[in-house]
């Protein structure tokens, strides 16, 4: 078979209902190309080869778990990114969709990739350590709401789809799971520009205890740190309010 690597931080699914689940909630969604991020064991991808008609494509940094794929799903040959995937050019040409029991150790980080990909990820499912999951989820007033959740929904609608069990996986992780969706929000958010979206969420969430006029105070004229937002704290802020901020920054 093959071994486990905590390195990685492999924890393999192996509940099939869930794997089922996954699948259906994928297909919601149409789509003609694929990316499966670390397929492990298989547990995923063998229904993903079952769906007709796509260009199907997986990433696997282990190169133990691409040569046990190979040998278990012949299909697979020609179709395996053997790389890490915060490396990895995009996959496709055009439009695709990812799906993804993603390494926790690396889940946020996945995150920032797909929004590098933003303009061409027309859907994403993928599972997370439910506090990543719900972090992404969360909307304004909610203790967890921070930079991911801002950075992510300026871009993508985000679906909280379903728990999952510690006792899915081999082995099981010490931490309960979360299934989410994303999709391509259907009015893009209008911005001076990404990159003093990203610096002013940033910087207001550094210190989220303090009001934004003392968390941001170095990106704004003083005169305009006396409007009454300002009085707020970074995490009272919706997504909408955070864009039209940046219109106002020096």
């Amino acid at each position: 078979m093959y071994t486990l690597k905590k390195s990685l931080g492999q924890h393999f699914l192996k509940d099939e209902n869930i794997c089922r689940k996954i699948v259906t909630a994928l297909q919601q969604h149409p789509f003609s190309q694929l990316l499966e991020v670390g397929p492990g064991g298989g547990a995923l991808t063998k229904y993903l080869l079952q769906i007709g008609g796509i260009t199907f494509r997986a990433v696997e940094l282990d190169e133990e778990k691409v040569g046990f794929l190979l040998k278990t799903y012949p299909l697979l040959e020609g179709k395996i990114i053997h790389q890490n995937f915060l490396e990895t050019d995009r996959p496709f040409e055009g439009r695709f969709t990812v799906v993804g029991n993603f390494p926790y150790n690396i889940s946020t980080q996945i995150l920032f990739k797909i929004l590098e990909w933003k303009a061409d990820v027309e859907c994403m499912v993928g599972m997370f350590q439910k506090e990543v999951a719900q972090r992404v989820a969360a909307k304004e007033g909610n203790k967890t709401y921070g930079v991911l959740s801002v950075l992510v929904q300026a871009f993508f609608e985000v679906e909280y789809l379903f728990d999952v069990h510690e006792g899915s996986f081999n082995p099981p992780p010490k931490v309960k799971s979360g299934i989410i969706r994303l999709l391509p929000i259907t009015k893009p958010l209008t911005m001076k520009g990404e990159k003093d979206f990203f610096l002013l969420v940033k910087t207001a969430f550094n210190q989220r205890r303090k009001t934004l006029r003392n968390a941001v105070k170095g990106l704004f004229d003083i005169t305009m740190l006396q409007d009454e937002i300002f009085n707020k704290r970074a995490e009272q802020l919706s997504v909408q309010q955070f864009a039209d901020l940046t219109f106002k920054m020096k």
